[in-house]
């Protein structure tokens, strides 16, 4: 029996895997501006569900950011009261055990490579294409963090081949600009929608009017697809990956996985591009089912 945890923004959820089958799940919200309340939601959701389950498991705990291989503490992390914190370490002196924590893309992207869409494919990419776009990188079966514990961030290179009107792009939390997250995150495609036609909308309505051929929305999302080919082509010159397999919000728009892959051929350097683009087998569960699998 394992345990999964995904330590998101709004919510931490809970499965407990036995194989592959979900035995027990739950969900909290997180306490995300208070780092000691937030231990103690992470310590009470698994505790119960030892009791419930009625045997000690192996935890593994997806989060936003990265345990920093300097300092062992959270770095990177839009839950701001985790940036500088020990969490694995406080967390392991609260449970007494060892836990093993992953960034979430990573969760996700090794989640996908197990037993879901990219289950038995040799190298696979995870993007998340949401409200940030992060990312994982899975080569036969084994998550690659890297040597700086960056492995798969994509989101924070520059978007490629920009276009005179994309320069300089817009400013990222990360302090450049005309990072690909600021064009391919839910929140950049509403914006460059209103910027272009004035009107304010969610990313999935948008991807709803284009479906209905509204003419703005169309001319929003051929950009879009254009932006995360050009970004998608970066990684398959890098990797060479089997599989690239989209997570996130804007995952569930149909149109990417045939739009993008017409368009990346262009920007890849090859005379051919097999590699697949595939949706998430478990879809928003992918995450925590990858933390579960961080252990072997």
């Amino acid at each position: 029996m394992r345990i999964g945890i995904d330590l998101g923004g709004t919510k931490i959820e809970l499965i407990a895997l036995e194989a592959k089958q979900v035995r027990y799940q739950k969900r909290t919200a997180t306490p995300a501006h208070d780092y000691d309340a937030l231990l103690a939601a992470v310590v009470e959701l698994i505790e119960g569900a030892e009791r419930e389950l009625g045997e000690r498991c192996s935890v593994g705990i997806g989060m936003p950011g990265a345990v920093s291989l300097h300092t062992g503490c959270i770095k990177n992390a839009n839950t701001q009261c985790l940036n500088g914190r020990p969490l694995q370490r406080d967390l392991e002196r609260l449970l007494c055990r060892v836990l093993r924590l992953q960034n979430d893309a990573n969760c996700f992207a090794l989640s996908e490579a197990v037993d879901g869409a990219a289950a038995g494919a040799q190298v696979v990419f995870g993007a998340i294409l949401g409200t940030g776009t992060g990312g994982g990188v899975v080569v036969r079966g084994q998550l690659i963090t890297g040597h700086n514990a960056i492995a798969g961030e994509w989101g924070h290179n520059p978007l490629p081949w920009p276009t005179d009107a994309e320069r300089p792009g817009p400013a990222c939390y990360c302090g450049r600009s005309g990072c690909i997250e600021t064009f391919l995150a839910g929140p950049s495609l509403s914006r460059d929608h209103e910027q272009a036609c004035g009107k304010h909308l969610p990313a999935h309505e948008i991807a709803a009017l284009a479906a209905a051929a509204d003419p703005d929305a169309t001319a929003t999302l051929a950009r879009y697809h254009d932006r995360c080919a050009r970004a998608l082509a970066s990684c398959i010159n890098l990797l060479d990956p089997d599989v690239i397999v989209l997570g996130g919000g804007l995952s569930l728009i149909p149109s990417l996985y045939d739009e993008i892959p017409k368009r990346w051929g262009r920007y890849v350097f090859s005379d051919t591009v097999s590699t697949q683009l595939l949706p998430a087998a478990h879809g928003d569960a992918s995450g925590v089912r990858g933390a579960a699998w961080l252990w072997p």
